[in-house]
């Protein structure tokens, strides 16, 4: 298992369209991937449970991927936050 921390620096934080673009990059993984935020965690690959979450500006969330391509998964989620301007 590999996990990775981010604070979300949008000032919409992680609303629809970020909240879709992420679960379709998370989709392309054979990995398990989960979304942490406040103590709850979600799939990634399921827009619902991320827009559940309700991630607004300065939260801290963490990225876990847990399968044969962790590793790719971590790295393509991380890229796509930042490509997003959602974390640095």
């Amino acid at each position: 298992m590999v996990e990775k921390t981010f604070e979300i620096i949008a000032d919409t934080g992680v609303h629809a369209r970020p909240a879709a673009i992420l679960v379709k990059k998370a989709s392309t993984f054979n990995s398990d991937i989960n979304l942490e935020h406040n103590g709850k965690t979600v799939n990634l690959k399921s827009i619902m449970g991320v827009m559940s979450l309700g991630i607004s500006k300065g939260a801290t969330i963490k990225v876990t991927a847990d399968g044969s391509d962790e590793q790719e998964a971590i790295t393509g989620i991380e890229t796509t936050m930042k490509e997003e301007g959602l974390s640095k």
